[in-house]
């Protein structure tokens, strides 16, 4: 960990709350990151702020230090109808794995506060949650469906909410949950009622457009677009046959040893050939996807983060909004179709001032959409080399068993077991898995 990510402003200089400043003296923290010098003034001021920011950059702390600011300075609360604590923070985050690493930081650094913390996403936990809301709290931290969900139920209410923050925006916006947002926001005390910040990876104009119909004339901040993030990993590309690319990322990987490798590819299928193939050749490594049960995903990131897990293998979709620290090497066996995916991949190792590498694969699929991700970042991706004799020889593993689609009518009386012809009026349903785009 180095500190040249850090501004010369410390925590101790604004003027924070005793109980604030306890929480930040009990995570290490002393001197302010540049996206919290340059919003929590501003925050602190009662102003809304509208920030550009990648994970990692400590946005989190920023919103939830103003957050509990803003709530110590006005201790008065107004009960519910029935004396029942409702919501005065309110967090939506678009992935489950991101609210819960929200509301971990909220632990630690609201320790000193007392205020209630209470999540609310899909999964799991159904009656645990609405259990822990409806016993009263002061910070609700969640993912639109399921906090939808328990307010139409009555759970809570959102009519006491004084501080509302939305954090990875364009998220929101890439997974769909936009006519959510609004129709919470909506149910909101008005925005000049209370303090709105909004954080994104890149302020776009839907985001913009959003900020604008939801917040009080928010202030921009935009600290590092997301091409300055490139510039702090050290990054190669090699250029190898498509079938040359499972060797050279065995080889890789037995290279580096036991680190901590993110491999990110294109289609959830693909995702799965490789965690069959890595653990058919002595490499554990887990593929993550949004159909894993929660309670399964949750461990299989906790084993990554703790290194019994030491590849983690994910499409662009399913990774987002993990918050994985300490991440040596980032390898883009695919590359990605979308020029700045690029940079939200390598930008999962390199966090906070550390050192990473990000290496990619510019194999005959993919290698075409190379220029236009090198005209995004700026410069061009130095060239690495391989020996392809030296690539290693691969164990293949088992087919894979494939569970049997809902409605199959095998060995049904009037089926047609055993026959491969489809029946009469059945064309329009009988394509093959291939003929399917894959999910993402």
């Amino acid at each position: 960990m180095t500190d040249n990510h850090l501004s010369d402003l410390r925590f101790q200089a604004l003027d924070l709350h005793p109980d604030v400043l306890a929480g930040i003296d009990g995570a290490g923290f002393e001197f302010c990151t540049p996206i919290q010098a340059s919003t929590l003034p501003i925050a602190l001021e009662g102003h809304d702020v509208a920030g550009q920011a990648q994970t990692g950059t400590g946005k989190t702390a920023a919103f939830l230090i103003a957050a509990f600011q803003r709530l110590l300075n006005n201790a008065t609360r107004t009960e519910g109808d029935e004396g029942q604590r409702q919501p005065r923070i309110f967090i939506l985050a678009p992935t489950r794995e991101l609210a819960i690493q929200i509301a971990r930081d909220a632990e630690l650094l609201g320790k000193q506060t007392g205020f209630r913390i209470a999540l609310a996403y899909g999964g799991t936990g159904y009656e645990q949650q609405r259990q822990t809301i409806s016993e009263g709290v002061d910070i609700l931290i969640g993912t639109p469906g399921r906090i939808i969900d328990y307010f139409k139920q009555g759970v809570f209410k959102l009519s006491e909410v004084e501080v509302a923050i939305l954090d990875e925006a364009d998220r929101m916006f890439d997974l769909g949950f936009i006519k959510d947002i609004r129709y919470l926001l909506r149910r909101l005390p008005p925005p000049d009622k209370r303090l709105n910040m909004l954080f994104s990876a890149t302020l776009s104009n839907r985001v913009m457009e959003l900020a604008y119909e939801h917040m009080n004339e928010p202030e921009l901040v935009r600290i590092e677009p997301d091409k300055v993030t490139a510039d702090r990993v050290r990054q190669a590309i090699f250029f190898p046959s498509n079938k040359e690319k499972l060797p050279l990322l065995v080889g890789l990987i037995r290279e580096m040893g036991a680190s901590r490798i993110m491999v990110f590819v294109n289609t959830k299928r693909e995702a799965e050939r490789l965690q069959d193939y890595l653990e058919a050749n002595d490499i554990h490594a887990k593929a993550i996807s949004g159909d894993v049960a929660q309670k399964k995903r949750l461990a299989m990131l906790m084993q990554f983060q703790k290194g019994e897990l030491q590849v983690l293998i994910g499409t662009d979709v399913a990774s987002r909004g993990l918050h994985i620290p300490d991440v040596q090497y980032v390898i883009n066996y695919d590359l990605p179709q979308d020029r700045e995916d690029y940079v939200h991949r390598i930008g999962r190792t390199a966090r906070a001032g550390a050192a990473g590498d990000a290496i990619s694969f510019g194999c005959e699929t993919y290698a075409i959409g190379l220029p236009d991700i090198e005209d995004y970042i700026g410069h061009k991706i130095p060239v690495a080399k391989y020996d392809p004799a030296l690539l290693p020889e691969l164990n293949h593993p088992a087919p894979r068993k494939r569970r049997p689609r809902p409605g199959h009518n095998k060995g049904r009386p009037g089926g047609n077991k055993g026959s491969s012809r489809p029946r009469s009026g059945s064309h329009s349903r009988s394509r093959s898995s291939s003929d399917r785009k894959p999910p993402r």
